[in-house]
Parts: C-alpha cells; structure tokens; sequence
C-alpha cells in the first residue's frame, strides 16, 4: 500500500507521466469530480470478486453502469461480481473508493478505450488526491491480464 509519497517515488522511478490533484474534499460523485477534471477521461479502479480472486477493473467512466453478466461472460469468467468492502481492505489494504490505478498489486482487467485519452484520472489511494496519468503507463506498470474491447 503506498502512500502518496511512495507512490510519487514509484511513478518517478518508473519514468512516468503523471500528477497528483490535491483536492479539499474527498470526490464522491460525478459533480464533485467534475470541479476537478474532465470526467470523460476518469478511470475508477474497481474490485471484482472472481473464481480467480480478487482482480482490479480499470475502466471508462464513459461506459456507465457495469453489466457484471455480461462482463462475465465476455472476460470468461464463471464468477464475476463486485467484491465485498471488507475483503477488498483486509486483502489489499485500501477501502472501496480509494484503490489507486496501479499500487494494489492485483492483476488487472483494463478498458483499451481508456487508450483514446492523453491522460485519465483515478484513484491515488488517498481520498483527497487523484492521479492524472498517461494511460500506458498504468498498461506498463499493472498486471494487465485481460482488455476490454473499445466502446
């Protein structure tokens, strides 16, 4: 789990393009992240529960509401649904709403559409920070073990 500060020194280290937005309130909604960047370009970090463990869903904003079914059947996955809120923190050590993009060391599911931005915006595993990064990065610095075809 880093901090911010270890995950600046990660990113720095690993040649990344990035920020860190520092923000006074912790972003829980469409509006509130909207004061802060464009949300076309944001990227939650959700975690899913599979037969595999847990996995890391990075995905466009864009697509709205996730059809977990669907997506099950897609990825080929027989279980497939969001991950309880304990378990996500006692395996990973972040809350729901605070995984960051790359940190969590889970391997990942990533949305290829995401690959149409210059940057998208995340988690940074601190409710008050969000990370701007270019999105091959996070393809370079995860365990990217499926994609998500292009909206």
């Amino acid at each position: 789990m880093f901090s911010i500060t270890e995950l600046k020194n990660y990113l720095n280290d690993n040649n990344s393009d990035y920020e860190i937005l520092e923000h006074e309130s912790p972003i829980l909604s469409t509006q509130d992240a909207a004061k802060y960047f464009d949300i076309n370009k944001a990227a939650p970090t959700f975690i899913v529960d599979t037969e595999h463990g847990l996995v890391a869903l990075i995905i466009s904003s864009r697509r709205g509401k996730i059809d977990f079914k669907t997506m099950r059947q897609t990825l080929g996955f027989s279980r497939f649904k969001m991950a309880d809120k304990e378990k996500v923190e006692k395996e990973i050590g972040y809350q729901t709403g605070t995984v960051p993009l790359i940190g969590h060391n889970l391997p990942c599911i990533f949305d290829n559409s995401l690959l149409e931005n210059d940057y998208i915006y995340g988690g940074s595993g601190d409710v008050r920070h969000t990370l701007k990064i270019v999105p091959n990065d996070i393809l370079r610095l995860n365990n990217i073990i499926k994609h998500i075809g292009v909206l």
